[in-house]
């Protein structure tokens, strides 16, 4: 079973590839969330985790599902990260989650595709990305191989500096960053409702039909890159810069 977590598509890319190729049950994370509730879920096949990597671990959005569901079936599994570069440190967590929930790590995997963190930088530009997914595709193809086959995958090389980035900086991330307060909506909105639907932790309403954000947030930068009149701003930090979507290009 293949489960994933996205917010402007890149992990549901990557999800959805490796289905391709191990014709697995694809669950989407962010309707999991949505619902509020941890429904148990069971798989013979092993479970395979894919998400995006925030300040170089896996999102604590996750970290809490996975801690708070009840897996059943195989104790197998895979964790799948995508990133603008590389992961850190983040295997260490995984490997402590992993022996939280009693699973078997067969392997963690980093795939790199296009930088969208727009509250901190410019995104990937179209033709960039374009050529950074297609390079992405063949690591991708190689990893859902294994998976199929129930191979190990090899262990990487924690960077120099990863603990220090998976550690301290993620810390710092959350406590500076993560944070609901910056975004507003500007006059192109259109009242759709897109950003409301698309908020994996029910966190934005509309009120007299424009969007309101509550405290919940995790930064998936959904709302934000999907939005269809790109009507919605971080502070003054996102204004002029394009918005990325996976799924457009």
């Amino acid at each position: 079973m293949i489960l994933y977590f996205t917010g402007t598509g890149n992990s549901s890319y990557s999800a959805e590839q490796i289905q391709s190729i191990t014709k697995d049950e694809i669950v989407s994370m962010n309707e999991q969330l949505k619902k509020g509730t941890s429904d148990p879920l069971q798989s013979e096949n092993p479970f395979v985790f894919v998400c995006p990597t925030y300040a170089w671990r896996i999102p604590k959005v996750i970290e809490e599902y996975i801690r708070n569901t009840q897996f059943t079936g195989t104790k197998d599994v895979y964790f799948i990260l995508t990133c603008g570069a590389e992961t850190g440190d983040a295997i260490q967590y995984v490997k402590k989650l992993c022996k939280e929930k009693d699973f078997n790590l067969k392997g963690f995997a980093a795939i790199v595709m296009p930088d969208n963190y727009i509250v901190m930088y410019n995104p990937t530009q179209d033709e960039e990305a374009r050529v950074i997914v297609e390079k992405a595709k063949e690591n991708i193809n190689l990893v859902a191989e294994s998976i199929k086959n129930s191979r190990e995958l090899k262990e990487e090389k924690v960077p120099f500096m990863g603990r220090t980035k998976s550690g301290i900086i993620n810390t710092m991330f959350y406590s500076m960053f993560v944070s609901a307060k910056g975004f507003h909506s500007t006059d192109q909105c259109i009242s759709c409702g897109k950003c409301a639907k698309l908020c994996p932790l029910n966190n934005i309403q509309l009120v007299e039909g424009k969007p309101h954000w509550g405290s919940n947030c995790t930064h998936c930068m959904a709302c934000i890159c999907r939005c269809p009149e790109e009507a919605i701003e971080y502070k003054k930090n996102t204004k002029g810069r394009k918005r990325y979507n996976a799924m457009k290009l």
